[in-house]
């Protein structure tokens, strides 16, 4: 794929300000001119020192390094949801082992399908992006975050995991990195829009509109209904909470690029998100109860 030629320039104004600058994104070139990825730490049988070659594959192209990367990344971040949905480890004497184990193995596959998308999807539109603007750019996982958060929410029930990023290497105005940035959160705001009408129509299909406060076991039988219902309600709350999260303007989040680029842009994107949140947590809009709405119709 050729390079855009505005990769090279720094921006329309020859006399740019100080505060004006080039961005070169996580690039580390040795001699030989291979890009070098540093993830802190091995995990998973992820090699840390492995170099990554750069290669001239179309903008859909995932390496088999990548591919490894995002399997590992999605698996640890499916195990941490399954353990925030039973409230970590020492919730077993709950309900016993058996109830609690049952409960996490339903979990996983609930989350995988309700969370995954949200988290995949807003890294692939970084990728997307990225590789548009000539750029080279794969997710890498964070071996540290994923074992910081798998630990901390089997410990506390409390989520909170940096499962790993999009590694982008060349040369990108503030412009072309803002675009980068926002692409995350655009489409997480896409698939929180999308998850409202079908979710409504997966729950009046499925008749699983009043299996929102039940349980997956119901004696010794397994509740499908109550798993379908969950997985609508958290596709929403995490693609509206995980775009919220990376909007926050601070250290390598999104929010801090895209601030940096256009101060406007990031302030809509933010008060969008938030307000949304706030809406929700007051009761004066729940998304929910719109999908709620539209399942009664069936």
């Amino acid at each position: 794929m050729a390079r855009d030629p505005r990769a090279d320039i720094l921006e329309d104004d020859l006399f740019p300000k100080p505060t004006q600058r080039i961005h070169r994104v996580h690039a580390q070139r040795s001699d030989d001119g291979t890009i070098h990825i540093n993830t802190k730490g091995g995990m998973f049988g992820i090699n840390n020192r492995q170099p990554i070659q750069l290669h001239k594959g179309k903008i859909w192209h995932f390496s088999k390094e990548e591919k490894h990367h995002l399997f590992l990344a999605t698996a640890a971040f499916t195990l941490a949801l399954g353990l925030l949905r039973v409230g970590g480890i020492f919730n077993i004497g709950d309900g016993g082992l058996g109830s609690w184990a049952a409960i996490l193995l339903l979990s996983m596959p609930v989350m995988l399908i309700a969370v995954g998308p949200a988290f995949l999807l807003h890294e692939i539109g970084h990728k997307i992006i990225a590789k548009k603007y000539g750029c080279w750019a794969e997710f890498r996982a964070d071996p540290s975050g994923l074992k910081f958060g798998i630990i901390l929410v089997a410990l506390t029930g409390i989520l909170f995991m940096a499962p790993g990023a999009v590694m982008v290497a060349g040369l990108v105005t503030r412009r072309q990195n803002g675009h980068i940035a926002i692409a995350g959160p655009a489409v997480n705001f896409g698939l929180f829009l999308i998850g409202i009408p079908l979710g409504g129509v997966i729950l009046g299909l499925t008749g699983a509109v009043d299996s929102a406060d039940l349980g997956y076991l119901t004696g010794s039988a397994i509740n499908l209904k109550a798993m379908i219902f969950d997985v609508v309600f958290f596709w929403i709350a995490a693609n509206l909470g995980l775009g919220l999260f990376n909007l926050i303007p601070f250290g390598p989040l999104d929010g801090a690029k895209i601030k940096d680029w256009n101060e406007s842009v990031w302030l809509a994107s933010f008060v969008t998100f938030a307000a949304l949140a706030v809406l929700w947590y007051t009761g004066t809009f729940n998304p929910i109860d719109l999908a709620i709405s539209i399942a009664e119709m069936f």
